[in-house]
């Protein structure tokens, strides 16, 4: 345990799940307490909460294509004064500017295409990049409040 003088940095977590999205449930538990521990106020961990749910859910269905044999890995981190939570498909990977503009007039009736819109609201940075060999890797970063407690 750290007290709140020191400064946490480096990996927090490392998590492999199968491409089930009921499996989004633990990610969520294992993130709340690791957000809580950074000291975030209630509203932003929901916030990041929601956005790590949308890219993990994103990876299950269009990254893996719901194969329960390829895994999903989430790995979080604090550096340099970020929250990076790195959420990583074995799928084929796609290219972000094939995506629709979700605020279009003819997307908002859509049922989907609207997670990563709430993980550029809600997150500090989102990256992507394509994974070696295969996959997509998204990364979003949140920078961490000052002064805030570690865990």
């Amino acid at each position: 345990m750290h007290t709140a003088r020191e400064q946490v940095t480096g990996l927090l977590g490392r998590l492999a799940i199968g491409s089930r999205f009921e499996n989004i449930e633990l990610v969520q538990i294992v993130l709340a307490e690791i957000v809580e521990g950074l000291g975030f106020d209630s509203d932003t961990a929901h916030w990041i909460e929601v956005a790590v749910r949308e890219a993990v859910a994103n990876a299950i269905k269009h990254g893996n294509r719901l194969d329960v044999e390829k895994k999903v890995e989430i790995a979080v981190s604090v550096d340099q004064g970020n929250l990076t939570i790195e959420v990583r498909d074995q799928g084929q990977g796609f290219e972000l500017v094939e995506l629709g503009d979700p605020l279009d007039p003819t997307n908002l009736m859509k049922p989907s295409g609207r997670g990563i819109l709430y993980m550029r609201r809600f997150m500090d940075q989102v990256d992507y990049r394509r994974g070696e060999p295969q996959g997509t890797v998204l990364t979003l970063r949140k920078r961490v409040p000052p002064g805030a407690a570690t865990i």
